[in-house]
Parts: structure tokens; C-alpha cells; sequence
């Protein structure tokens, strides 16, 4: 019988104490960092260039989800954030089927802007 879910067994990992969880949309009993679509590695912060960029990677490269964990990540930045900071938030090179496409949608500033706006997107988030 098919779940629907890209995939249907995750490895999920230890996670650290001191951060600020972001749940998966497809495994909302899991963070991105439980199961290392975000790491501590993946994060760079420029404070002096007031820059911070996350790149993911999705558990399966025919994840179908990609877009939306991007706009959470986003989502989540802009609200822990100060609003100096530029935000960037891509997926890992070689870590998904649409790589390309992907990262071309989730730096179209106004995709991002419309999908926050979303109340679909925003119940999810919240």
C-alpha cells in the first residue's frame, strides 16, 4: 500500500538542546535538524555583512516538499532574525532531482513574499 510519503523511513538523528526547531511538513513529529536537512555546518553567518545563508538538503532527491521547506526556513529566519540580515536559502548542490529550479524559486523574493502571505502556508508554519 502506498503512504504517499517521498520517504516512507527517514533516518532521524540526535538533535542539540539550544536550537530553534523547524518541524517538517511531511513528518511534523520531526525537525529539519532531526532529520539533517538542516545542520549546524549547512548555516553561514556574515554579521558584518548582515548575511545568513541556509542550505538544505531534502532526505530524498524526488522529494516533492523542497519548495515548501525552503519558505519554512525563510519563514523562521525572518522571524528570529534581526531585519538587517539578507536572507538566502538554497538547496545543496546535487542534493535533489530540480536543484535548479528549486533555488531559482525559493531567490525570487516575491514568490517568497506571496507564499507568507499564503494562510495555507502560514497555518502550516505556525
Amino acid at each position: 500500500m502506498d503512504s504517499g510519503l517521498s520517504n516512507e523511513n527517514p533516518v532521524v538523528y540526535l538533535k542539540k538542546q539550544r536550537r530553534l526547531h523547524i518541524k517538517d511538513p511531511e513528518y511534523p513529529m520531526q525537525s529539519l535538524e532531526d532529520l539533517r536537512i538542516v545542520t549546524e555546518e549547512s548555516v553561514e553567518v556574515d554579521d558584518d555583512k548582515s548575511y545568513v545563508r541556509i542550505t538544505f538538503r531534502p532526505t530524498v532527491p524526488h522529494c516533492h516538499l523542497p519548495n515548501l521547506i525552503g519558505v519554512c526556513i525563510y519563514a523562521k529566519l525572518l522571524k528570529s532574525l534581526p531585519g538587517r540580515f539578507k536572507v538566502d536559502v538554497r538547496v545543496a548542490p546535487g542534493s535533489h532531482a530540480t536543484e535548479a529550479s528549486v533555488n531559482k524559486r525559493l531567490g525570487d523574493k516575491e514568490r517568497i513574499a506571496a507564499a507568507l502571505e499564503n494562510p495555507d502556508i502560514m497555518s502550516l508554519l505556525n
